[in-house]
């Protein structure tokens, strides 16, 4: 018989589906474990995923979005390698991206979305997602039927962040043609897309930034062209047109999985769907053990910089640290009966699935905005949703499809029937 041991977390497909009995099998070895097949220290337990996302000096991100993929473009020597480090950057993926890049240069650029997500900004926004909730929902509603990811969840969230970074109205249809498609966001796996999102995003914030630096506008692209660094440096237009992709790419792509995972559970659980409509109060907290649940990352990576122990266990400079948020908010030492969904947990909010520390994700305020008014707005306007049982068969024996991927956990798909509820 064939054990975790034995198989390849990064590369074998039987982990998509399901990946909590692994991390599981991993965290009964102890809290930091090494993975047999790459060498990558996976971290399970909840304490010790602190200690990573605090210590910065010890733990870069540099290869947080890749993991073991590609090799590290040098061979680690020494305690300290951060002169090696600091030497090689510019050969690892992505790394122009905030995602992978350390203090200082880390707060340098995540200063800038502080022009974007003020309180202010925030509210202006979330008056436009009731709008659009509803709008998204018309286009499909009278069908008693639809493929949630493509009719709502994705085109939704894109346009939450369009709106949010002030992309023209004129322009929504054209990212929304472009973007809201499966598998053209998050593709750091080296699987090919007809077209490159990243490409068009850049392509298209430079020239929003470009224009706005020579005609200011009353407008938030004048507030992000005209965003200046702590130190009153003006940044250059690829560094602001960096910082506004790599929000419109995370935040598009982790919401969407966000809402398709909430109404998965709620359709395994239909019991929780009156709950929820009778006491809208629970809908905050029904986000956050979803997410604490299904976490939308399943694992993020750090590479030690300086020789260190963890949990017990000696780790060399150049150790890969594989820290899963999946894993972590399942840590039976901080949640009682961890696989178990409770809309009342009442230490839900310790889940980590947007991260701590610096890296914490800078829009979780609006992911959780987006995932409240759509279910305020879904539970509304349809009712007994059940799964389509011709694509993900009857309860008890559902089968759903997973993304092949080891950075996230997220459905390709979610086959959805219900009754349009009378008009309002």
């Amino acid at each position: 018989m064939t054990s975790f041991d034995d198989l390849d977390f990064f590369t074998d497909p039987s982990f998509v589906p399901d990946p909590y009995p692994y991390f599981d099998h991993l965290r009964a070895k102890g809290p930091v474990v090494r993975e047999p097949h790459h060498g990558v220290m996976a971290v399970t337990a909840y304490a010790e995923a602190q200690e990573v996302f605090r210590d910065t000096d010890t733990y870069s991100s540099c290869i947080a979005a890749g993991g073991p993929f590609p090799p590290l473009p040098f061979t680690p020597t020494g305690d300290d390698i951060d002169a090696q480090l600091d030497a090689h950057r510019t050969r690892m993926p992505l790394h122009e991206h905030m995602v992978v890049q350390d203090p200082p240069r880390h707060t340098r650029s995540r200063s800038l979305l502080t022009r974007l997500l003020t309180a202010k900004r925030l509210k202006e926004n979330q008056d436009f997602l009731w709008q659009l909730a509803d709008r998204q929902l018309d286009e499909f509603l009278a069908n008693g039927q639809c493929e949630f990811l493509g009719a709502y969840a994705k085109p939704f969230s894109l346009l939450a962040i369009a709106d949010l970074l002030g992309v023209p109205r004129d322009d929504h249809d054209e990212f929304r043609e472009v973007l809201a498609k499966p598998h053209l966001m998050g593709n750091i796996e080296g699987q090919g897309a007809a077209i490159n999102p990243l490409a068009f995003l850049d392509e298209k914030f430079s020239s929003y930034i470009e224009a706005r630096r020579r005609e200011p506008r009353e407008d938030v692209l004048t507030e992000l062209a005209s965003a200046k660094f702590p130190d009153g440096a003006t940044p250059e237009v690829t560094e602001v047109v960096r910082t506004a992709t790599f929000l419109f790419g995370a935040g598009q792509e982790t919401t969407a999985k966000l809402l398709s995972s909430a109404l998965q559970i709620l359709v395994d659980n239909p019991e929780l769907q009156p709950r929820l409509r009778e006491d809208r109060s629970l809908i905050p907290t029904f986000i956050e053990e979803t997410l604490r649940t299904e976490s939308p990352v399943k694992a993020s990576f750090r590479l030690v910089r300086r020789s260190t122990s963890l949990g017990g266990v000696d780790l060399p400079a150049g150790t890969i640290v594989m820290v899963s948020p999946g894993a972590i908010n399942r840590d039976p030492k901080r949640f009682t009966d961890p696989h178990e969904f409770r809309v009342d947990r009442e230490n839900v909010r310790d889940q980590i699935a947007f991260s701590r520390g610096v890296h914490s994700c800078p829009g979780a305020p609006l992911a959780r905005v987006e995932a409240r008014i759509s279910l305020e707005r879904i539970l509304t306007r349809m009712l007994d949703i059940t799964a389509d049982e011709q694509h993900h068969g009857p309860r008890g024996m559902r089968r759903y499809t997973y993304e092949p991927t080891y950075i996230l956990r997220g459905l390709s798909d979610l086959h959805l029937r219900y009754t349009p509820a009378a008009d309002e």
